[in-house]
């Protein structure tokens, strides 16, 4: 009697290439617990005024610290990353606050798909075009409308970041695809939460925490949702063309 084929043991260098993102992921599991409380609006506060006297004194060096840091807490999946957002406005103020929000949060989202498509993408990704059936569908699906469906996650927050990271990674999405519809698609987000972070001064004076509920107002979603329907236009568009 014939016994079921032996899965092959991954080599060594199969594990290299794993090796980024399950750092990642033990990274992400130890930063919820030990860092939940340092990043977090409440160390902002206390921390503030040592923050604003660092960057009046070593402008450059802030800029690129802020940056250093706003890339580790996305590239390695800590919490924290509104709050890096809000404090690239209260230093930096909107401009060029929201430059080097964008550059920071897209850098990172850039590092964890290259590490998730190196460790798992490729093999996934070739792995559903050669089982074929719904998975296959799904992917072609996927590809097939890829611009909109990479920018839809962006502009609806909807998808958790660092799911919106991963799951292009996992179904063959070419980088530069990826890199565009990343550094364009959370403008407007960082947009908004930056203008929060450059008024947080009156705030703190206030003894208050900000408002982060304005995303959700109608001066804010609206243009939102307007930027969704635009990119899914060419999807709408194409399930049309079919049904006819």
């Amino acid at each position: 009697m014939q016994g079921a084929p032996v899965t092959p043991a991954p080599s060594s260098s199969t594990w290299l290439r794993r090796l980024p993102i399950l750092v990642i992921l033990g990274a992400a599991l130890v930063g919820a617990v030990v860092l939940r409380d340092d990043l977090s609006f409440e160390a902002l506060a206390r921390h503030r005024d040592e923050l604003l006297a660092y960057r009046d004194a070593h402008y450059l060096w802030s800029v690129l610290v802020f940056l250093a840091a706003y890339v580790a807490i996305v590239g390695l999946s800590l919490p924290g990353g509104t709050i890096a957002t809000l404090t690239g406005g209260f230093l930096f103020d909107l401009f060029p606050g929201v430059l080097y929000n964008v550059l920071g949060a897209g850098t990172g989202a850039v590092l964890i798909f290259l590490a998730a498509r190196s460790g798992f993408g490729e093999a996934l990704s070739r792995k559903l075009e050669g089982a074929g059936g719904r998975a296959a569908r799904l992917q072609s699906g996927l590809r097939e409308n890829e611009w909109s469906v990479l920018f839809l996650m962006r502009l609806v927050p909807l998808v958790p970041f660092f799911l919106a990271n991963l799951i292009p990674a996992l179904v063959g999405t070419s980088l530069w695809r990826f890199a565009v519809s990343t550094f364009l698609g959370i403008i407007p987000g960082a947009l908004v939460f930056t203008s929060v972070g450059a008024g947080l001064g009156e705030v703190f004076a206030r003894d208050e925490a900000p408002d982060l509920g304005i995303l959700f107002t109608p001066p804010v979603l609206l243009p939102l949702l307007g930027l969704a329907a635009l990119a899914a236009l060419p999807m709408l568009l194409r399930a049309v063309r079919r049904m006819r």
